[in-house]
């Protein structure tokens, strides 16, 4: 009878919203990357035998990865009915196999001795155990049209881009996709771009507020967006394990399926592309920033922010470099006392970053893919506030250098900034502490109506102590 024949499922875009390619590739770059490239440019002509390698290079856990419902639902339904439900995938047989056993289902095909079970061969497979007709199958590619052509019924995950469209309506049924392409945008993370107003420090500093600084630091700050939002996307792609074990970050655009992979990944590319060429064209000094920038996040995304203390540090460099990107890209003399000044500030909001964490886990486990557990919460804290009080003094001293006698005539009225300065500092630590903020210090900090007022009475007393009031408004 037809309601018993078999119902085939193809895995990747079909019941799952992921590719297991793609998932393994990426957890395996996390793990080891250096096999992980060397065993995808060597196999690259040989499918089956990449995907074998990638798998056991690092195993994925199956029951974290994102489900279509639709089609979960269609499968259980048929089981109800008596008709068993057989995974065929072009993945590791061994891979497909245990997605099968996670969901209960009655078998399992997948690619294994150097053959890839894809199309043709899929078909063929099938059609051996089944019989042609034997079976239906659903699949989202149109590679499954040669599939399609031996099944009894086509069940059409998300379209397949027309290839099912020349079937009789009778003999198909459709199923949405679950996936949204337009999710790529907030994959990005344009919210994070205004971490790049500090490309203007520089510019501030030097009272150097002429068009064509302006115009040649907003520049730089589209290329270091690009740049920023490639390894955004380079990071959630590493972190689909850890993304989906957070309360959160589960939410995320890869890690929930909503965007497809591949399509990432070609974002990606485009994206680093564009903030390169942005680069040269600002000059080679800026272009260097933007290469360094990149190297050392993506050596974070890699590695260091999994390794205790060195994540911080690394999260002020990443935040420093900005500061030195503004200055190399609108050609103005970044001073050592500014740097020196602002990276203990990024220690600071790199331990406050923690701590928001560590306060909103839900028990003292270390968090996933970090090196911190709630117990290292008072070690935060120490080095947050020395963090604080080194910048202080920082800025203290420097209100004696050569430079400050020279841009602030007014030398009090800096004593005076370090007031607001303290109360800002102060403020992100508690709030922090008590896990009253955003994951991203920096982007609380300029959404954080308070913070930005004390702020922007550090930098009025700053331009009072300068004599820019009394330049451009005459008192």
């Amino acid at each position: 009878m037809t309601e018993q024949k078999p119902l085939v499922l193809d895995i990747d875009g079909t019941l799952l919203r992921t590719d297991m390619l793609y998932e393994n590739f990426w957890a395996g770059l996390g793990s080891d990357a250096p096999q992980t490239i060397k065993a995808a440019v060597s196999l690259f002509r040989d499918p089956a035998a990449l995907k074998s390698v990638v798998y056991e290079i690092a195993p994925i856990r199956v029951d974290l990865l994102p489900v279509n419902a639709d089609v979960l639902s269609m499968a259980k339904d048929a089981q109800s009915q008596g008709r068993p439900v057989i995974l065929a995938s072009a993945s590791d047989e061994r891979l497909v196999q245990a997605v099968a056993d996670h969901y209960g289902f009655d078998g399992a095909i997948g690619s294994k001795d150097g053959h890839n079970l894809k199309g043709s061969n899929k078909a063929a497979a099938l059609v051996e155990r089944f019989g042609e007709g034997g079976f239906d199958y659903a699949g989202d590619h149109p590679v499954d049209v040669a599939i399609w052509d031996k099944s009894d019924r086509a069940i059409v995950v998300g379209g397949a881009n027309g290839a099912a469209d020349h079937y009789a309506a009778e003999r198909v049924r459709h199923i949405a996709a679950e996936q949204k392409t337009s999710e790529i945008i907030r994959a990005m993370r344009p919210h994070q771009w205004v971490k790049n107003v500090l490309l203007f420090l520089p510019m501030i500093a030097a009272h150097q507020f002429d068009l064509k600084t302006i115009g040649l630091i907003l520049l730089g700050m589209m290329s270091f967006s690009f740049a920023a939002s490639c390894i955004y996307i380079v990071n959630d792609l590493l972190d689909l394990e850890a993304d989906r074990l957070h309360a959160k970050k589960c939410k995320r655009p890869f890690a929930a399926g909503t965007v497809p992979i591949k399509t990432g990944m070609i974002v990606c590319a485009a994206l680093g592309l564009s903030s390169m060429l942005i680069g040269a064209f600002l000059g080679w000094a800026f272009f260097g920033v933007v290469v360094l920038y990149m190297i050392l996040s993506l050596g974070y995304s890699l590695k260091l922010k999994r390794l205790r203390w060195i994540d911080i540090f690394t999260l002020a460099s990443l935040y420093t470099i900005r500061v030195v990107a503004g200055a190399a890209a609108s050609q103005v003399d970044a001073s050592v006392f500014m740097l020196i000044f602002i990276f203990p500030i990024f220690v600071t909001l790199g331990c406050v970053k923690r701590l928001t964490e560590l306060t909103l886990a839900v028990d003292d486990n270390r968090l996933p893919g970090r090196g911190y557990g709630r117990p290292d919460r008072p070690d935060l804290l120490n080095v947050a506030v020395l963090g604080m009080v080194g910048a202080l003094v920082i800025f203290f001293l420097y209100s004696f250098s050569e430079q400050a006698q020279t841009l602030y005539p007014s030398r009090w009225l800096l004593w005076v900034a370090l007031i607001p300065i303290f109360a800002w500092l102060n403020r992100m630590v508690r709030l922090g502490w008590y896990g009253k903020q955003d994951y991203d210090p920096i982007v609380f900090a300029l959404k954080d109506k308070r913070g930005i007022g004390l702020l922007l009475i550090t930098v009025s007393l700053m331009f009072y102590s300068a004599g820019l009031w009394q330049q451009w408004f005459g008192f």
